[in-house]
């Protein structure tokens, strides 16, 4: 990487092997490590549970936010909560969203399992 005249820190934003680099830890944005530990780090420490059916053809997902684990452990209490439910789900952006309304269900379960636990969305 060559430094411009007159600027004093540059570095590099993209590159044709690698595609955008990420500037806080300089590697390729899809394999970044500095915005993968703040994204888990930027929460409260409550897990909310809401209702959602925008976006969707009128189906009702239950979404899972705010729980602080990895993402394989975010994977792990997934399934659990999926196999609680007796429905199907996935897991997208460390959000887990669970088919159907089962958000008193989902309440009792995570404060079971010792988290904070609050309804969001009314």
């Amino acid at each position: 990487m060559k430094k411009r005249a007159g600027s004093s820190d540059t570095s590099l934003v993209w590159s044709s092997e690698q595609g955008r680099i990420c500037p806080g830890c300089g590697k390729p944005v899809a394999g970044c490590v500095c915005r993968s530990a703040k994204a888990r780090s930027a929460g409260d420490g409550i897990v909310r549970v809401r209702r959602e059916t925008k976006g969707r053809g009128g189906k009702t997902v239950t979404v899972v936010t705010g729980v602080s684990r990895d993402e394989a452990g975010i994977k792990a209490l997934a399934g659990e909560l999926k196999r609680r439910c007796g429905t199907g789900g996935t897991v997208k952006d460390g959000d887990i969203e669970i088919q159907g309304d089962h958000a008193d269900l989902l309440v009792a379960e995570l404060a079971g399992l010792g988290f904070t636990v609050k309804r969001a969305g009314g």
